[in-house]
């Protein structure tokens, strides 16, 4: 029996053949296919594969009343309704561990970036300014002090990567870890000890916009904000604000609360570095996290448990 998938985005080309070879796939976010899913039913649905920033929106998953599965295709779960889904008895799962090194290295390709002035350094070569004079100086990544806000896998491994700049690492956790780095409280007390801010945390109803004007004070003029997390940790409007009164140094930011759409105020700013969402964008790691996409989807209608199981 041929079991109907619901693919909620675009996925890598190798992640997408493998589905369609597996399960028969309706493609929710191309327009045609997407209106004739009424045509086929709904109910025919047993299982949805979605990306971390797109989860799964409450009225959808009320429209497929007999879904089994979503496999999630990253590490973020934030937007699936975990508590409908346990009501259900559906089943969600993702794909941890396999993208942490990749998201650890663009955290500090993001520092580097933005300290060493990596990208105006390469636009003032391009445009053939080099002759006219030298570039000039930028600042110190080795030696600062850094402060990590969530320290699970992605957070450890980024401190682990600071250890070889000789830094000075603090972080703020829910609870306090058995490592070698100064444990502060609150992000405000981590903000106010460091120089660059990092933030690693997961998004939660608990760490919305919990970057705010006072963390960002906190950290001040001749601070650093990183995000290699979720946009929703950052309250945007008062970071584009600090940013422009220079109550905030720099920014570095992989993530955004409504992405693909960036607040544009960013976008002339020299002092901040802006990437599209491309933590995990390796062609190793995409593959890594579509073969567990696929191990949790097969386990499940084998009647076996999930390798990644959310819940």
């Amino acid at each position: 029996m041929t079991i109907d998938i619901l693919q909620l985005c675009p996925l890598t080309p190798f992640l997408e053949a493998e589905l369609a070879r597996r399960y028969r796939v309706h493609r929710h976010f191309d327009r045609q296919e997407k209106s004739a899913l009424a045509a086929i039913g709904a109910e025919k649905i047993r299982g949805v594969v979605t990306g971390g920033h797109i989860g799964l929106p409450t009225d959808l998953a009320n429209a497929l009343p007999n879904l089994e599965i979503v496999a999630v295709n990253g590490v973020g779960y934030d937007k699936v309704d975990l508590e409908q889904a346990k009501r259900r008895n559906v089943r969600v799962s993702n794909t941890p561990d396999v993208l942490t090194d990749d998201v650890a290295d663009l955290a500090i390709g993001l520092i580097l970036a933005l300290a060493r002035e990596l990208p105006r350094a390469d636009a003032f070569v391009r445009s053939g300014n080099w002759p006219s004079g030298d570039f000039g100086l930028a600042t110190r990544v080795s030696g600062r002090r850094y402060g990590i806000f969530g320290l699970g896998r992605i957070g450890q491994a980024i401190a682990r990567r600071l250890e070889g700049f000789s830094a000075h690492i603090s972080y703020s956790a829910r609870s306090k870890r058995d490592v070698p780095y100064l444990f502060c409280e609150t992000i405000c007390e981590l903000a106010a000890e460091c120089d660059v801010l990092i933030i690693a945390a997961a998004a939660s109803s608990e760490t919305r916009h919990i970057v705010n004007a006072e963390v960002l004070d906190a950290l001040g003029p001749r601070g650093t904000l990183v995000n290699v997390a979720r946009g929703s940790l950052i309250d945007e409007p008062a970071l584009v604000t600090a940013l422009l009164d220079g109550r905030l140094g720099a920014a570095a930011l992989d993530v955004f609360e409504d992405e693909p759409r960036v607040p544009s105020a960013l976008f002339d700013m020299q002092n901040v570095v802006l990437a599209p969402h491309i933590g995990s964008a390796t062609r190793e790691t995409r593959r890594a996290m579509a073969d567990l996409v696929l191990a949790n989807l097969d386990a499940h209608f084998a009647g076996m448990p999930l390798p990644t199981p959310v819940v």
